[in-house]
């Protein structure tokens, strides 16, 4: 049985509370969807709640969104995985969704065992329609670079 851990650390709630920025009062997202806090999708059913928040309260929220993309995670890697590695995955996982590390050749190259050719595929991912973004490229820097201590 593969070691891993269970949920995401610090040091990868700081990167990804860093990357997804912090929003207290509700807002549509780029696609217009209503979001809060750090980049949680308001349900229909917290419509009514959510409209504004502490920063403690977008914590709590960021750890509950975390739990599906911590589970997925946990299902891919079928290596053991260090906790900064697990924190890395999450971050990537969490901004892409479990669907693009599950088709990834990082997910690949990690499970077969190498670790450094997995870090590098990070990289990779700085695109949205094609273009390359600033903002994406330094997230994906920050990820392989937790990923790799």
């Amino acid at each position: 049985m593969h070691k891993q851990p269970e949920n995401t650390g610090d040091k990868g709630v700081e990167l990804i509370c860093h990357f997804e920025g912090l929003k207290l009062e509700r807002y549509r997202d780029a696609v217009g969807l209503w979001t809060i806090g750090y980049g949680h999708l308001i349900l229909k059913t917290e419509m009514e709640k959510l409209i504004k928040i502490t920063t403690g309260e977008a914590k709590t929220l960021l750890r509950k969104d975390l739990r599906r993309t911590e589970q997925g995670v946990q299902k891919l890697v079928s290596v053991s995985v260090t906790q900064n590695q697990f924190d890395a995955l999450v971050s990537f996982a969490f901004n892409l969704g479990v669907g693009s590390l599950k088709k990834s050749t990082l997910l690949r190259k990690l499970n077969a065992g190498d670790v450094q050719g997995a870090a590098l595929q990070f990289k990779s991912w700085n695109k949205a329609g094609g273009k390359v973004l600033t903002g994406l490229t330094r997230r994906r820097e920050a990820e392989m670079k937790l990923f790799l201590s």
